[in-house]
């Protein structure tokens, strides 16, 4: 399915893009964000989680509500990446 993902402040940085279209085969949030770090590079710094299991600092929007990583996608959502806090 395609999905449209935006990413915010230090995440946008770090991959020098603020948006893209993928298409992907995860059906949950947290399924797209272990495909995004499977690519590798910055993609993998940025998104990562941490070694005991638990997510890092990221938080994410699915059609612009707060999600957990079980949300669940569908086609043509928009889901977002960013730091917990953000500047304006």
């Amino acid at each position: 399915m395609k999905v449209r993902i935006k990413y915010f402040a230090s995440i946008r940085e770090a991959l020098g893009v603020a948006e893209e279209g993928v298409d992907t085969r995860a059906t949950t949030v947290g399924g797209l964000r272990d495909e995004l770090i499977a690519r590798g590079g910055a993609h993998a710094l940025a998104l990562a989680r941490s070694q005991d299991g638990k997510s890092r600092a990221v938080r994410v929007a699915l059609d612009q509500r707060m999600s957990a990583e079980n949300g669940d996608l569908r086609e043509g959502c928009e889901v977002a990446f960013f730091p917990p806090v953000t500047g304006g």
